[in-house]
């Protein structure tokens, strides 16, 4: 019997939120493919990035990663390692992305499936699904996501919290929210693995979960019924993900991943993400005695990006010199575009000039915590420079650790916390700096320097 495997092509970097241990993929050529299908991990991500990218690029991204993955595990077959992976495909877990685009492409070079599963719920997060209906909790009230500013994203916006009416809107009436088969929680807790193994034809399904035990038996089945060969194709949160892995506890507790931090120095934190819950975790962040604040102003952009990059790195390195951990953040008024394309390489731009700010960190800071999706995935793959990087664990829940290699040329064995922008509460981004500073900084504080 061949060998199963999570891959998960994760369209930015946050969906190793809920795992530990296993390897994060910033490339995806054939060779770095062949060694991570060899890792002892259950599981891997491949980081696409297709969230920041067009359509066609997204397309094109996640083809090439399918075609590079097929090689890879024709040759782990010639080498007498038979792997049936179970794919997939990582998203938000307030719908916005590319779907149906980056699962037509999986089941194109992947297929057949017998279903795809939409399994948007992240109980870490707060969003739960009930009777198909996906929820945000605010203030602990289950709010529809359509009527959340995340329906409302300039790009990816969508009408539907009803999952069959979702997938019918994505898929522009290719698939019919009556033809979308749907596991209530009532399904979830009683057992479907008769059904799942009934599943042919690549049929779309809406899964409930309100809870981790929802979850996990669902997780359960979807194994079960792969090991008696059935092949799956999963659209979802992170969630999901750990409940198939089934990982022990991570090595290092969230509370102690100051052993991490080297030297016990001051770290940098960059914030790129603008939704309305980042803006209000940074104004508490900067409440806090050990940090500054470095704002970027990125109307300055289009003229200024060269004296704009002298000026933050001169004002990031005085703060550094005073023992105190720059808090570099873009600017928090939003700005208005005509189109997508335009919105799209003006991001490109912004983080371009953050990626230049990052190369030029002072080369002893003891830790980075990066707030934002995209802004991580580019943190790690340009800005760092890393093929590969392997998940410490969780600092907080949703928030992974990564640390760069030993022998990495500008930050060896430098933690980076991967800080999706819509998660955790208004304290949470000051509680990572916190526990990255540890027991020193607390020291400091009560002794009042």
């Amino acid at each position: 019997m061949a060998e199963t495997k999570l891959v998960v092509l994760d369209d930015d970097p946050t969906g190793s939120q809920t795992v530990h241990s296993c390897l994060l993929l910033m490339r995806w050529d054939v060779d770095t493919l062949y060694e991570a299908l060899q890792d002892q991990a259950p599981l891997f991500f491949v980081l696409t990035n297709t969230r920041g990218m067009d359509t066609q690029r997204a397309a094109d991204i996640t083809r090439e990663v399918c075609r590079n993955l097929k090689q890879a595990l024709a040759r782990m077959a010639q080498a007498g390692r038979e792997i049936e992976p179970i794919i997939i495909s990582r998203s938000d877990s307030t719908l916005r992305g590319h779907y149906p685009v980056e699962t037509d492409v999986i089941a194109e070079e992947l297929g057949p499936f017998d279903a795809h599963f939409l399994i948007p719920a992240f109980i870490e997060g707060g969003r739960i699904t009930r009777d198909a209906v996906h929820y945000l909790l605010v203030d602990g009230k289950p709010v529809p996501v359509n009527e959340t500013e995340f329906a409302r994203d300039s790009v990816f916006g969508y009408k539907h919290a009803f999952l069959p009416d979702y997938i019918e809107e994505k898929t522009r009436g290719r698939i019919r929210a009556d033809q979308v088969e749907r596991f209530s929680l009532v399904d979830v807790r009683n057992g479907c693995l008769d059904r799942l193994l009934a599943l042919t034809g690549n049929v779309a399904c809406a899964v409930d979960a309100e809870s981790f035990d929802d979850l996990h038996a669902f997780a359960e089945d979807l194994n079960a019924a792969t090991r008696q060969g059935k092949r799956f194709l999963c659209r979802s949160a992170a969630g999901i993900v750990s409940a198939l892995a089934a990982l022990p506890p991570q090595p290092v507790a969230a509370t102690e991943m100051h052993q991490y931090v080297r030297n016990a120095r001051p770290g940098a934190i960059l914030v790129g993400s603008h939704v309305s819950k980042t803006t209000r975790q940074l104004q508490q962040l900067l409440k806090q005695p050990d940090v500054a604040a470095v704002e970027v102003d990125v109307s300055r952009l289009q003229k200024e990006s060269s004296i704009l990059l002298k000026e933050l790195i001169e004002r990031i390195r005085a703060v550094h010199a005073q023992g105190l951990t720059p808090v570099i953040f873009t600017s928090r008024k939003e700005i208005a575009f005509d189109n997508e394309h335009t919105r799209l390489a003006f991001g490109e731009r912004v983080s371009a000039l953050l990626m230049d700010v990052v190369d030029q960190l002072p080369r002893d800071i003891g830790f980075l915590i990066s707030k934002g999706g995209i802004t991580s995935n580019d943190v790690l793959s340009q800005g760092l420079a890393l093929r590969t990087a392997r998940v410490l664990g969780q600092i907080l829940p949703g928030c992974s650790v990564v640390r760069c290699p030993e022998d990495h040329a500008q930050f060896p064995q430098l933690p980076v916390v991967i800080f999706p922008g819509n998660v955790g509460d208004d304290n949470a981004l000051a509680t990572a700096c916190r526990r990255l500073a540890g027991p020193v900084s607390a020291q400091r504080q009560q002794a009042g320097g």
